[in-house]
This record gives C-alpha cells, sequence and structure tokens, in this order.
C-alpha cells in the first residue's frame, strides 16, 4: 500500500508536467499533424487545468483549516474536561494549523516534522482497506503537492503571459498567480509564494514602463486584470502574505506614479528633488515649500516622459533611477489607456482594508510599506512620498486596535520617521516630520490608558531628530509641531509630556540662537499656563520639567533667557509649597525612607508631609544647586538666592526624611566643585577664584539655614560637622579657612542650644579635625629624601606660604625627583601647622564663648587633644637632628627655628587656661584630685623643658642631651617661651597651700634651676621671684 500512496504522487508529478507541454504548445522546430486552431485549443484546456487544479487546492486547504480550527477548540475541551469528552480523538485526525507568524518558521524550519507526518499518514493508509476511500485532512500533504507543481506551474503561467495576446489565456494566467499565491501564502512557502508574487509584478512591467505592451493595456479591459488580482490578493490572502507586501505595495506605487503622469500631474520631484551640489547649501537655506499635487495638463506629458525609465525589476527601485527612456508618443498612448484604470477601481482599497489584517500581518504590512517609501525618498533625482501619505492614512485606520499591536506597529514607523527626517534632502525632511506631527495629533486624540506611555513612544522620533539632524529648519519645524501638538491636546498628553520635555530640553543645548529663544518661549507659555496637566500624570513629569529649565538656564546665547528659567524654577517651587501639586497630582508614592514612617504627624497632630513631595522637591533642588556654581556671576547668585530662600520659607514643613535627603543630593552637592581645587591651583586659574567666593558663601548660607530651622533637623548636626570637618582637613590653607569660619559660625549661633550629646559630638569632630591636620616630618628624617639644597635654588614664597619650584643646575632626573618631593612635603608640613594653628584659635573662641555649657567630660576630650598637639610640637622642636635637617635646607624650608614653636606654646597655653579654669567653674562631675594632678603634671612638663632649653641643654641631673644649633636664634626662642613660662609660674603659685607643699619636692629643683637659667624676659624672672617669696618661703620658715 505505501508503493500505491508513493505512484499517485509520481501520477499526479507526470499529469501536472503533461499539461505543462500541453499549454506551451509543440515546438516550432517539431514537426507536428496538429492544426493551429486545435493546438490553441488544446492549450486553452491544459492552462484551464492547471488553474483548476490550484483552485481545488485552495478550496481544500480553506476546508482543512476550518475543520482544523474545530476539532483544535474540541480537543482543548476535551483536556479541560477531562473522562466527560468520552472516546479519545482518532489516530488518523492528526491536524497542522499553518504557521502564522514570521518568516523564521518557514517550510526550511518544519521539513523534518513535515516528513515525518507525511510518513505517518503513509503508515495509517497502509493498515486501512483498499476498498474504502479514505479522506485526508492533514494539509502537510498539500505542501508536497505544491512541491511537485509549483515550478512547471509558474513556467506556464509566465511564458503564456509573455508570448500570447489572447485575453482569455492572459485572465487564465492571472486566475492561476491568483490561486497559486493564495495556496502557498496559506501553508506558509516563503519561497514560493514570493516566486510567483515576484512574477505578476514583473509581468505589469511598471518598472520599465517602455516596455509595457498593447497587452499588458488590453488586461485592464478583461474580468481578472492584474490590477484586480493584486487587489484581490491583498484583500483575501493579506494576513498571509508576509514579506509579499513589499511587491504588491511596489506595483501598487509604480502604477501610481504612471497614472499621475500620465494626467498630466507635476511630478513629486518637482518638489522634493535636489541636486548633488545642492545637498550642502540645503542644510543653510530654508524652504518653507511643501508638496502640493497639481495637474498641469498635457503640457507636461515631455516632463512625465523624462522622468520614466526602463529598467530590470527590483522591489525597492520605486524611484525614477531607471535605464532607458521613453518617448513622446509612448506617453500619450499611455496616458490615453491608464485614464482608463478609474473604471477598475480604486487601489486605496489595500490600504483601507489593512484595518482587516490581523496583529501579525498589519506589521508585516507597515514593515513593508516603510521599506517602499524609503525606496521613494532615497531616490536624489526624481524623489517621490506616494508611500509616506500612505502611512499617515493606514495610522488613521487602524487607530483603533490595541496598544500591544500599535506598539509593534510603532516600532517599525518610528525607526521609519527617524530616518526620513533625518535626510539630506531638506524638503523630504520636512514633509516626513510634517506627517509626523499629523500622526502625533491623531494619537492624541486618543486617550491613554493608565500605566501605558505609548505618547511616550509615539513622540520620541521628535527628539531622535532633533539631536541628530544637521539642518536649523528641521529642529526649528520640530519646535513648532511640538508645540502646535501641545497647545491643541493638551488636555489628552500624559506619558507624552516626557518627550516634549526632551525636545525642549536639546533644544536648549542648541548652537542657533533663534532656536533657544523660540523653544524657550514655548516652554514658558507651557509652565505657566499648562503646570496642572504637566503634574497630573507621573513623578517623572515634574522631573523632566525641571530638567528643561535647568538646561535653559545654561545657555550662552541670552543671559536673560537662563535668569527667566530660574525665575519659573522659583514660580515651580512656589507651587509645588503652596500645595498646588498635591491638589492636583494624583497619589503617587516617593521612595522608601527609614525615617518616614517614623515621621507621619507633627506636634500638632497634621500629617508632616503635607507639602513633602520627596520626588518633587528633590529634582528642583538639585537643579538650583548645580546652578548656583554656574560661572557666571548673575546666575549663580540668583541661582542661591532662589534654592536658599526656598529652604527657609518651606523648609519648617519638611519632614525630616525630606531633609535628609536635601543635604545629601543637594546642599552638600554645593561643594563637589571643591574636589577639584589642589594646593596652589588658586593663583593659577583664575575661576577657581570665584570658586572660592562660592564656597565661602555657600557654607555661611548652610549654615545659616541650619540654625534657622535647628528644631526640625538637629539629628543632621552629625552631617553638617561631618561637611565642616571635611574641609578643615583639607591641605589646601584657603578651604581650611572656609571649614574654619564655617565652624565658628556654628558654634556661635547654635551652640547655645546644643544638649550635652551635641557638645559631645562637636568635640569629638574637633578632636578628629586636630589629629587629622598634624604635620608630618618623618619624610625629612628620612635619609632617602636627605638632600640639601640644590645650587642655583630660587625659592619664591607664596601667598600661601608654599614655596616654589627649585631651579637646579643639575640635571640628574633622580635628584630632581626627590627635590620635587621634598618641596611637596614641605608645603604640606608648613600648611598643617597654620591650619592647627587657626584650630586652636578657633577652639579658644568657642570655649570662651560657650564654656558654661560644656560639661566636665567635654572639656577633658578637648584637653587631651590639645595636649597631644602641644606634645607633638614639642618633640618636634626638641629634635636636634631634625633642626640641623631644617637649617641645611635654608631658604627652600623658610620655617621658624624651632619649626612648631608657636604650636608648642599656644597649645600649652590653652592646656592651662582648661585646667585653671575646671578648678574655678566646678562643674557637675567635678574631681579635684584628678584636676590637680593633671596641672601639677602639666607645669612640671613646661617648666622642665623650658630649663633643658633655657640652661644650654642640661637637665637638673646635669647630664648632657642635646646642643642646640649654632645660629638656631636662642635668644629668639627663650623670648618666645617666655609668655608660657609666666603662665605656667602663675598657675603654679595658685596651688592651693597643702597641694603646693604636697608638690614641692617635685617643685622645688625646677625653681632652683630657673634661677641658674639666662632669661632675656624679666617678667620670668619677677614671677619666679613671686613664687619663691609668697609660696616657698613661708614652707621654708616654717619648716625652720
Amino acid at each position: 500500500m505505501v508503493s500505491c500512496f508513493s505512484c499517485l504522487f509520481i501520477f499526479y508529478s507526470r499529469m501536472v508536467n503533461g499539461l505543462l507541454k500541453t499549454a506551451q504548445g509543440v515546438p516550432s522546430d517539431v514537426p507536428s499533424t496538429v492544426q493551429a486552431l486545435q493546438e490553441a485549443s488544446m492549450k486553452l484546456e491544459a492552462m484551464k487545468c492547471l488553474v483548476a487544479i490550484l483552485q481545488c487546492m485552495g478550496k481544500w486547504m480553506n476546508k482543512q483549516l476550518q475543520i482544523a480550527d474545530i476539532q483544535s477548540s474540541k480537543k482543548l475541551d476535551a483536556a479541560d474536561h477531562g473522562s466527560d469528552t468520552g472516546s479519545p480523538p482518532r489516530q488518523n485526525d492528526i491536524i497542522d494549523e499553518p504557521t502564522k507568524g514570521s518568516d523564521a518558521q518557514s517550510e526550511a524550519s518544519s521539513e523534518v516534522s513535515d516528513v515525518s507526518t507525511l510518513e505517518q499518514c503513509r503508515a495509517d493508509r497502509a493498515r486501512k482497506s483498499e476498498s474504502i476511500y479514505y479522506s485526508s485532512i492533514n494539509t502537510v500533504v498539500l505542501k508536497f503537492m505544491i512541491e511537485a507543481c509549483w515550478a512547471p506551474m509558474l513556467a506556464a503561467f509566465s511564458v503564456q503571459l509573455d508570448q500570447s495576446d489572447d485575453e482569455i489565456v492572459i485572465a487564465l494566467c492571472l486566475e492561476g498567480f491568483r490561486s497559486a499565491i493564495h495556496v502557498t501564502a496559506g501553508m506558509s512557502m516563503k519561497t514560493h509564494r514570493d516566486a510567483f508574487v515576484t512574477s505578476l509584478a514583473k509581468f505589469t512591467s511598471l518598472h520599465s514602463p517602455a516596455d509595457i505592451k498593447k497587452k499588458n493595456i488590453d488586461a485592464i479591459k478583461v474580468p481578472k486584470t492584474w490590477l484586480r488580482v493584486i487587489v484581490a490578493i491583498a484583500d483575501e490572502d493579506g494576513n498571509y502574505i508576509q514579506d509579499g507586501w513589499e511587491h504588491i505595495l511596489t506595483c501598487v506605487s509604480r502604477f501610481e506614479h504612471l497614472h499621475l503622469r500620465g494626467a498630466g500631474a507635476s511630478p513629486d520631484a518637482s518638489f522634493f528633488a535636489i541636486h548633488l551640489n545642492e545637498l550642502d547649501k540645503s542644510k543653510q537655506g530654508r524652504s518653507n515649500i511643501l508638496p502640493v499635487s497639481k495637474n498641469t495638463g498635457a503640457g507636461n506629458i515631455q516632463n512625465a516622459a523624462s522622468a520614466m525609465r526602463r529598467g530590470s525589476y527590483d522591489s525597492a527601485g520605486i524611484g525614477g533611477n531607471v535605464a532607458a527612456g521613453i518617448t513622446s508618443g509612448q506617453m500619450n498612448n499611455l496616458s490615453s489607456n491608464f485614464n482608463m484604470l478609474e473604471q477598475v477601481g480604486d487601489v486605496n482599497r489595500i490600504f483601507i482594508q489593512s484595518q482587516k489584517l490581523n496583529s501579525e500581518a498589519i506589521v508585516d504590512f507597515v514593515k513593508a510599506l516603510c521599506k517602499v517609501s524609503m525606496g521613494e525618498l532615497r531616490c536624489t533625482s526624481n524623489p517621490r512620498v506616494f508611500s509616506l501619505t500612505k502611512i499617515v492614512e493606514i495610522v488613521h485606520y487602524n487607530m483603533n486596535r490595541i496598544r500591544a499591536v500599535w506598539f509593534k506597529i510603532w516600532q517599525v514607523l518610528s525607526d521609519f520617521f527617524v530616518t526620513a527626517g533625518c535626510s539630506e534632502n531638506l524638503s523630504i525632511a520636512i514633509f516626513a516630520i510634517d506627517s509626523l506631527c499629523q500622526l502625533s495629533m491623531k494619537v492624541l486624540e486618543r486617550e491613554e490608558l493608565a500605566n501605558f506611555n505609548f505618547q511616550n513612544e509615539f513622540m520620541k522620533p521628535f527628539t531622535i531628530v532633533m539631536c541628530k539632524s544637521s539642518a536649523v529648519e528641521i529642529r526649528e519645524l520640530i519646535i513648532r509641531c511640538v508645540s502646535q501638538v501641545v497647545l491643541s491636546q493638551v488636555n489628552n498628553v500624559k506619558s507624552g509630556w516626557k518627550s516634549i520635555f526632551m525636545v525642549f530640553t536639546t533644544a536648549a543645548y542648541d548652537d542657533h540662537k533663534n532656536i533657544v529663544l523660540l523653544s524657550f518661549e514655548i516652554i514658558k507659555k507651557i509652565v505657566r499656563d499648562y503646570f496642572t496637566y504637566i503634574i497630573e500624570t507621573e513623578s517623572t513629569t515634574f522631573t523632566d520639567c525641571v530638567n528643561c529649565l535647568v538646561a535653559f538656564t545654561n545657555t550662552r546665547f541670552n543671559k536673560e533667557v537662563s535668569l527667566n528659567a530660574i525665575g519659573l524654577l522659583q514660580n515651580c517651587a512656589e507651587r509645588l509649597a503652596e500645595g498646588d501639586l498635591r491638589k492636583e497630582a494624583p497619589e503617587v508614592a516617593s521612595p522608601p525612607s527609614p525615617q518616614i514612617g517614623k515621621e507621619r504627624k507633627s506636634d500638632n497632630g497634621e500629617p508632616a508631609n503635607r507639602v513633602d513631595h520627596l520626588y518633587l522637591w528633590l529634582p528642583l533642588l538639585a537643579g538650583l544647586s548645580e546652578l548656583s556654581f554656574d560661572p557666571r556671576p548673575e546666575i549663580r547668585k540668583s541661582a542661591s538666592q532662589i534654592l536658599f530662600g526656598t529652604l527657609c520659607n518651606y523648609g519648617h514643613h519638611f519632614s525630616l526624611a525630606l531633609w535628609e535627603k536635601v543635604f545629601e543630593s543637594v546642599l552638600f552637592r554645593l561643594f563637589d566643585e571643591s574636589e577639584n581645587i589642589d594646593n596652589g591651583d588658586m593663583e593659577e586659574h583664575n575661576q577657581d577664584s570665584w570658586m572660592h567666593e562660592m564656597c565661602t558663601l555657600a557654607m555661611q548660607l548652610v549654615v545659616d539655614l541650619f540654625v534657622n530651622i535647628y528644631d526640625t533637623i538637629n539629628p543632621l548636626l552629625k552631617k553638617v560637622l561631618m561637611l565642616v570637618v571635611s574641609f578643615i582637613k583639607r591641605p589646601h590653607q584657603s578651604l581650611v579657612i572656609i571649614g574654619i569660619t564655617g565652624f565658628a559660625r556654628l558654634m556661635s549661633s547654635a551652640g547655645e542650644m546644643f544638649s550635652e550629646d551635641n557638645w559631645l559630638d562637636v568635640v569629638s569632630f574637633l578632636k578628629e579635625a586636630l589629629n587629622e591636620t598634624c604635620p608630618d616630618f618623618s619624610l625629612i628624617l628620612d635619609d632617602d629624601n636627605s638632600i640639601t639644597e640644590p645650587q642655583g635654588v630660587d625659592v619664591n614664597e607664596s601667598s600661601h606660604d608654599e614655596s616654589a619650584e627649585a631651579v637646579t643646575s643639575n640635571d640628574d632626573p633622580v635628584n630632581n625627583l626627590r627635590s620635587r618631593r621634598l618641596k611637596s612635603v614641605i608645603s604640606d608640613i608648613k600648611c598643617r601647622s597654620s591650619i592647627q594653628l587657626l584650630l586652636l584659635r578657633a577652639t579658644v573662641d568657642i570655649y570662651n564663648m560657650h564654656r558654661a555649657r560644656l560639661s566636665y567630660k567635654n572639656i577633658f576630650i578637648l584637653f587631651d587633644v590639645v595636649h597631644a598637639v602641644a606634645s607633638h610640637a614639642r618633640n618636634i622642636n626638641s629634635n636636634g637632628v631634625l633642626r640641623q635637617k631644617l637649617v641645611e635646607l635654608g631658604s627652600m624650608m623658610q620655617m621658624d627655628d624651632p619649626p612648631l614653636l608657636s604650636l608648642e606654646t599656644e597649645s600649652y597655653k590653652l592646656c592651662l587656661k582648661f585646667l585653671q579654669n575646671l578648678a574655678v567653674d566646678r562643674p557637675l562631675s567635678y574631681e579635684e584630685s584628678e584636676v590637680e594632678s593633671y596641672l601639677v603634671n602639666l607645669c612640671q612638663e613646661v617648666l622642665q623643658f623650658y630649663i633643658v632649653v633655657a640652661c644650654s641643654g642640661l637637665l637638673p641631673d646635669r647630664q648632657p642631651r642635646w646642643t642646640i644649633p649654632p645660629g638656631s636664634g636662642r635668644r629668639t626662642e627663650l623670648a618666645a617661651r617666655a609668655p608660657l613660662i609666666v603662665a605656667t609660674l602663675q598657675a603654679v603659685g595658685a596651688l592651693g597651700e597643702s597641694s603646693f607643699q604636697k608638690n614641692l619636692c617635685c617643685f622645688f629643683p625646677l625653681l632652683s634651676s630657673l634661677i641658674g637659667c639666662e632669661h632675656f624676659s624679666n617678667e620670668v624672672q619677677i614671677v619666679l621671684s613671686d613664687v619663691l617669696h609668697s609660696s616657698v618661703g613661708p614652707i621654708l620658715l616654717r619648716s625652720c
């Protein structure tokens, strides 16, 4: 039985081949007894048989596809209901639905499964009785039948169309093409389908008007004309032809082109053509010409004829760039005949019926139409816009499709409009943008559902072309089109706002002043008149609006535009604070924060977030923050005033969560630019001067803001202190001054409101600052860096006490590297020394101002850190090796000898002050014995080191330790130490009688040594005499 089954296919193939030979007739070189009339009749009957075979295939396929749909639904019901469905389906009920997907799911990808299915069919047939006729319902069988007959049928139809002038034969051939395309498309046989479609399109000769014969025109008069066949194919098989749409739409485009030329209408090229030598000029000159169809009669036939050329068939060759010419006589003949096409039907039916295509077919249709349109537009000498106008039409026809399908359609159209909008042909680009504007109006007429962003996707081509186009006219046209869309459809704009603001943001950075001014006038009207529409959709829309306004503040063309943009930002802030957004905007969840749940209500029970739109305030304030460091003084001044004015006026409404974000994302960002200021750069770059000025002003404003709303944001004190200390720790004296000044301003303004815990934070950060800025002399002591001053050094100290580079006569690279490294180390030491002196003085001022508010614990923290500074300075000053090297460095170092004398004396005096005032103030938790012990040890430490210096390096035990280097200015050093020694002797004399007597054994040797020292200050001798007379004398007298 299997062999019989195979024989059927062999018989079928031979039958089709026989009909083909009959249809082609007897070759002319072969003798035949058949008369001409008989041969013509046989040819006609053979053609009818071939067409009938295809029609039967089509009818059977349609029937089986319908059966497949029904039985598929039955199988699904059976799967849902289980045992209630009765017996299972029969084995021979194998259903294969035709593939309706893309061409990737073609016959090539399913060949293996098709063969296996066919073999299964053969096996089923072999098991059945020979006496019973079985009807197959598996459409896979049809594929093998088409494989066997498609090539002979294609040859038969093509040869007869090319050679025969009989209207009946031509009609049969056209019907055969139609039926073949129907079957191959329905079975998703891409290669076979395209072969028939291409041959049918080639027969029209529309790609080569000079080759159009009388039979091509006469075919119009018969019932089955090629035009009606194409329309019928599009009608009946549009859901299945996939890529075949390109050939069909190409024919329609070429027919429309030829018909208009025959009617004498002006070609599109008269409006859109551009010569090659004018491509560059088109980018400079503005053209307002848009294509208008005009019928100029037969007088323009010669122009139409010159535009028609002959060439080989190519579905992409839509323009007029083909080979040979066509005479005026031929064009007159074509004109007189093609004017009759109006009786046949309107090809527009293809585009109107596109709304009936399924969801996948419409995407294929749009892809093909865009490809055809690009072929029309890309011809430089003869561009056309027929398909482009049809794109606008099909959008209108298919407007009611579901949004998921529309998204796929627009993915294709978006790329097309971007390419067309960036065309070098200015007129084409203008027409494309104008068409896109029309589509935008249509789309915005349709209300957008919640959580959809199709409007944004639809408006994106405007943004992309705005960025890519080099033509000023196109960018200006986009601005006007978007303005028209917004002003006419503002009630319906939702997600489209994002792309709209992106267009204007791009325009703000444009190189042409007119575009910037025009776009700003439009955005100003939008913000002022339609602000409520901007914020009624989603939070990101307001952010996009703010970013757009910030972009306009950066324009370099007009200072007034920048200032007005800042004014609009202020207007947005006012409306945001007044609650307009809260009343009009929908509920949108703000970003999560750990503090939000805790700050739900204020003390009076009102919601703490009544204007706390975290997602709205941050972009606005961040934009103003960036503008506060604009190089233009007017801009940064205005931005700073609005930023801090807004925070001061409305900040008391903010929750703590919002304030945390404001400090981190807005206020602290004001100082990001200071990271780019390196030591010495301010003298080398002029812009650093105003940057330093703005850092100073910003620090003052941040501190004042913190003080004004301290009750709300006092938990953020650590963040403010961290900011201030970060400036103090910078190796740049000018920035350090900013930090210390801000620190002092904060303490003087808010110190009285600090709790004990707040003061603990303050002294802790002050301790960190002093520890981090300690001068480091270790690199100078390193032998590898011990480099004497090179010959020819010329060092000049800058205004920041930084040594200039030495000019050496030695070109040794190693020596030069060490020299540069050493200068850097010296510069860092001098900077840190100055910082510590400034910090000590700031500490004294803060202590004097808030002495009563500092606890016993906090004062001792300050004492420890200041004493550590003093001890470090004393160790440096007592290092003879280090001092000798500093002397050798000479003018390169430019530091006093000893180097940290001022730092040592100032810090020791402050330590004495802390301890003496504790004894007087006696704060809570005061321990007299502890304070007395610290004071006695401190006095011993100071006196002992002074004796070493004053007595030529001998301690009281007369053991030699070190000698002060010659020429070190010993007299000057002792004079500088005198105030500290006076203060120390006074502290010793102020001890109580019992305390002094208890520690006399420690002080007496030191006092005795002071008597023998050489003092260069009479005040030391006077105070020493008073101590001996008032304190030591009475004890000695009593002991006697």
